[in-house]
């Protein structure tokens, strides 16, 4: 019975569903789950509209850094259109193992930013997954319609990352960061050059990071509530 309970439907929004198992998580503290980070990316894409950016689904980002055969994974990619972005935000998770639902025990993120061509990787947790979002920038540069630079000089590990102050906020981190890039990408800053670096200083914090478990849930609410 419990069982049940927990895999009961709350929302169905976009392509994403949510189940009561997943509201728990949200109220207490816990490493928050690939579909809440995909819901909340698939919402940030509807509040963010553009043909400019794209906001990767955490299963497909796994998939990319791990796919084990390189030659079908063209396939796979072409249809995310990498090519015509000029802002792209990838979920990274330190899971290897494909075969392992829901597996790692981190979330980090890996940001595309093409007018001057560099992936950022921001990891709230002394950037421990730079190993996973330096595989996957390798994986998907070739798709990005970029002139021919190595994967090393194309990537950039942010050292001022705002660091999440327990063990188990990383995802939320991930959540509240990309909420912040798409804000200063939506706001058109005139400086690129300095990217969303600043706009991270002052928007993601641990005061804030800590209030959006409500946040979320009450957004799941509302989005109930209007169905």
């Amino acid at each position: 019975m419990a069982k049940a309970s927990a895999d009961e439907k709350i929302l169905s929004y976009n392509d994403v569903v949510l189940r009561r198992s997943d509201l728990d998580i949200l109220n207490g503290a816990c490493f928050v789950n690939d579909r809440i980070i995909e819901f909340y990316f698939s919402y940030l894409s509807a509040c963010y509209p553009s043909e400019d950016i794209l906001l990767v689904p955490p299963s497909i980002a796994f998939w990319i850094t791990n796919c084990p055969d390189i030659g079908c994974l063209k396939d796979f990619v072409d249809p995310l259109n990498l090519s015509t972005k000029k802002l792209v935000l990838f979920p990274v998770n330190n899971n290897d193992d494909v075969t392992e639902v829901e597996g790692g025990s981190h979330w980090s993120l890996l940001a595309f930013e093409r007018d001057i061509t560099v992936f950022v990787h921001h990891d709230s947790y002394g950037g421990i997954n730079q190993r996973h979002a330096k595989r996957l920038c390798e994986a998907v540069a070739p798709y990005m319609n970029i002139s021919n630079t190595s994967s090393d000089e194309l990537y950039h590990e942010c050292a001022s990352t705002p660091q999440q102050v327990n063990t188990y906020d990383c995802g939320l981190y991930v959540i509240a960061i990309a909420r912040a890039i798409c804000r200063w990408y939506s706001e058109g800053q005139e400086d690129v050059g300095l990217l969303w670096f600043s706009t991270l200083k002052e928007q993601v914090t641990p005061f804030t990071v800590s209030k959006m478990r409500n946040e979320i849930l009450e957004l799941i609410r509302s989005l109930k509530a209007s169905k």
